[in-house]
């Protein structure tokens, strides 16, 4: 038989590779709107504790928990969207054969900076303090509130801050440019409505950094409201954390 020159045969993995892109964007778009809610949700409490304190924070931190912190909330609405997004993200980039947005972009750059802030910060404010082992005597949830980041603004101002600012900026910049992705791609034509650039984008997470620095402000001046045991496990707990050790 004879061979077929290499330049002459059929891509054999074009039709496999199209279908797979096309499965991996619907699952990275479709996990998109479970992690903004969430991301909402969560910034809702820091918010609030501008002119309630960290009272009203963790009433509201605690309200918030009722939507995905349940036996099959927390592991299908919150981790499996987290793990999802960017696997899937990373893969399509890995075998689109064109991108609209080649390395280095901002977008991306903020999605992976997002993805390895959101595990340190899961890891010290989720993972950590439920260690059943003395001194940290397995914080619960009911237990874990907003004097949880008050005493770590307090104890350690600079790195709580840089930590926060980390998060918040990577996350929210690059929500805020997903969503302008698909709103441009999937909604504004049917709906209606201008193009949403980057500017915008930019403007909205300048905004919710300055809430951000703000609501850090009134934690760190105001009193702590925490039995002196409790905030000793808040503190064993943090010091588990490389930000803090």
């Amino acid at each position: 038989m004879t061979d077929v020159p290499k330049d002459e045969r059929p891509p054999r993995t074009k039709g496999w590779r199209r279908i797979a892109v096309a499965v991996l964007t619907t699952l990275s778009h479709g996990t998109a709107p479970l992690i903004t809610t969430f991301v909402l949700i969560h910034l809702a409490a820091p918010v609030l504790a501008i002119v309630g304190g960290s009272s009203l924070a963790s009433q509201t931190m605690l309200l918030g928990r009722e939507y995905y912190q349940t036996a099959l909330g927390e592991p299908f609405l919150l981790f499996a969207p987290l793990l999802l997004h960017p696997l899937t993200s990373t893969l399509r980039r890995v075998l689109a054969p064109h991108l609209a947005r080649p390395l280095p972009n901002s977008f991306t750059l903020a999605g992976y900076a997002a993805s390895f802030s959101i595990v340190g910060h899961v890891l010290a404010n989720r993972v950590f303090p439920m260690d059943p082992a003395p001194p940290v005597l397995a914080v619960g949830p009911a237990e874990l509130d907003f004097e949880f980041v008050k005493l770590a603004v307090q104890t350690w101002p600079v790195r709580t801050v840089v930590a926060y600012t980390g998060l918040v900026a990577a996350v929210v910049w690059h929500a805020t440019q997903g969503m302008a992705i698909m709103w441009n791609r999937y909604l504004r034509a049917a709906l209606g409505g201008v193009s949403v650039g980057a500017r915008k984008t930019a403007l909205v997470t300048a905004g919710v950094l300055l809430t951000v620095y703000t609501s850090l402000y009134v934690l760190a001046n105001e009193p702590p409201m925490v039995l002196a045991s409790t905030a000793a496990r808040f503190h064993a707990a943090l010091i588990k954390s490389p930000m803090f050790a």
